[in-house]
């Protein structure tokens, strides 16, 4: 079964917070109250979310965390690349030299196949429709 973990599902849930007010800075705090994500977790996620440039962080009595950029250029891709690495079905998937049976394998190539269509699919899909604030046909 192909599953994000519940650390990418919660990253999700504050990343489509932050996208409901991108205007206003919001302290991990104040996310960890609306979302009802423990505030560790809420930190822990938060600076997986800034390393990969999703968020930006600004510092101080009104600081927190936004957006660094808008909802709708932010891809589930970049989410779950952000959280877990690149989608993989297989180790074959994950690029040449990663498994040991590549050489002798019949079936890595259909299976990169896969792995292709299920990443275009992720970047089509934006943080924006996760979130529902778009009328397409994922909301």
């Amino acid at each position: 079964m192909i599953r994000i973990s519940k650390m990418t599902d919660y990253a999700t849930v504050l990343l489509a917070e932050l996208a409901r007010a991108p205007q206003t800075q919001q302290s991990a705090a104040t996310l960890a109250e609306r979302t009802q994500i423990a505030v560790p977790t809420v930190s822990k996620a938060l600076k997986a979310l800034q390393r990969a440039g999703l968020v930006r962080s600004t510092r101080g009595l009104h600081g927190g965390y936004t957006l660094a950029r808008p909802a709708a250029e932010i891809s589930a891709a970049a989410i779950l690349d952000a959280l877990e690495g690149p989608v993989a079905v297989t180790d074959c998937a994950a690029g040449a030299g990663q498994c040991e049976l590549e050489t002798t394998c019949g079936v890595g190539r259909a299976w990169q196949r896969v792995n292709l269509t299920v990443r275009r699919s992720l970047y089509q899909v934006s943080l924006e429709q996760l979130a529902g604030l778009d009328k397409g046909p994922y909301t």
